[in-house]
């Protein structure tokens, strides 16, 4: 069984660990991905966001963060689970974790930015009640989709 954990300091090294490890495989890590892998506290927490945690028999297996954008406003972000633990089920659980947590932080919508290539993710994202928004330049030179759901 899979469980989801709130933010813990040492918990912080498989934040970066997996999301470094998967964008580093598709993509390449661009300066706001830096920052925020090394400065979750920072970068997510302090601002009013959360980070979850997939644990898995005693192991963290996966993470995903909420960043607040504004009163209003989250994103889904730096969602990742480990190679090894791929295939689980992981993904899907904490991306419904955060769904649920920010309609519990009083959010209205959360957005979150992805790439077309990602098919699978994409397609989950689709499965969950996300719908394709305009897409703003210059929030992640990766990003080709922008999408969004409304939680109220």
């Amino acid at each position: 069984m899979i469980n989801i954990l709130d933010y813990k300091p040492e918990y912080r090294q498989y934040f970066e660990e997996y999301n470094m490890e998967w964008i580093q495989n598709y993509f390449t890590i661009e300066p706001t991905d830096q920052y925020v892998l090394e400065n979750p506290e920072e970068a997510i927490l302090m601002k009013g966001g959360k980070i979850l945690f997939a644990e898995y028999n005693g192991s963290i297996i996966g993470a995903v963060a909420l960043m607040k954008i504004s009163d209003d406003i989250v994103e889904l972000t730096k969602m990742a689970v480990g190679k090894q633990w791929r295939g689980l089920g992981a993904g899907r659980l904490i991306c419904t974790s955060a769904i649920r947590e920010a309609k519990n932080m009083k959010f209205h919508k959360i957005i979150l930015y992805s790439n077309t290539r990602l098919e699978r993710a994409i397609d989950l994202y689709r499965k969950l009640g996300f719908h394709e928004l305009p897409l703003e330049e210059g929030i992640y030179q990766r990003a080709n989709i922008k999408m969004g759901m409304e939680l109220i």
